[in-house]
């Protein structure tokens, strides 16, 4: 019982925070100057909350995750920008993880269609297991989120898991980076090129995962 209701019960506590400070929030947020005001006046606490979100994100997967990557390099630039989503995708993920190897498969299959999660399973049950993780996690339009879950679920250890799968995520990290920072700096042609890029990458991944899972499938299993 407890492991169906616990993913609702966090969600709620989450929202719970937001409804309370939702004065301080639409203030902040109320325009981009005001945004970046406050985080030139915040010190450490604006970098903390951006971390904060990022993780959220991950926890939640709502949201696609290149949502918060581009706003860090928009407000951060493209260096601490990076550093602090990856920061915050690594609590999260660590959150993610440990809630399904604590919770199990019933807290999974509550929040995933169960036929994915037996799949992902299966992939991370093979010899291949590591590289196959490591190609789910580069590959753009693939979701990520049932990743971090499914893995409580497996032998896998989690250095090793956060490893894996911070090393596929950081070139769209830092792509998100450079398009928030280009859009920060009014670079609007660069800002737009590399955005249609990863758009065009996104949509193929995306349009094709089927497929892609299908060949890691394959891949993890040591088929041609």
């Amino acid at each position: 019982m407890l492991a169906v209701f616990a993913y609702p019960l966090l969600l709620t506590g989450i929202l719970l925070l937001g409804f309370v400070f939702r004065a301080q929030l639409l203030d902040i947020f109320s325009t981009p100057e005001q945004l970046k005001s406050w985080i030139r006046t915040s010190g450490v606490i604006a970098p903390l909350a951006f971390l904060a979100a990022q993780a959220f994100q991950v926890i939640v997967f709502f949201i696609p995750g290149e949502v918060p990557q581009i706003a860090g390099g928009y407000l951060f630039g493209v260096w601490l920008g990076s550093l602090l989503s990856t920061l915050g995708i690594l609590v999260g993920s660590t959150v993610s993880f440990l809630l399904s190897r604590l919770l199990g498969i019933p807290f999974v299959y509550a929040l995933f269609q169960p036929g994915k999660v037996n799949q992902v399973r299966h992939v991370a049950g093979s010899s291949r297991a590591k590289m196959t993780f490591f190609l789910f996690f580069l590959i753009p339009g693939i979701p990520k989120d049932i990743l971090c879950y499914v893995a409580g679920l497996t032998p896998i250890r989690l250095p090793l898991f956060l490893l894996i799968s911070t090393l596929g995520r950081l070139p769209g990290i830092l792509g998100s980076a450079f398009i928030g920072d280009a859009a920060a700096g009014k670079r609007w042609i660069l800002a737009g090129l590399l955005f249609a890029a990863s758009a065009l990458l996104f949509l193929v991944g995306f349009t094709f995962r089927d497929r892609i899972q299908t060949l890691l499938e394959k891949i993890s299993a040591g088929r041609r």
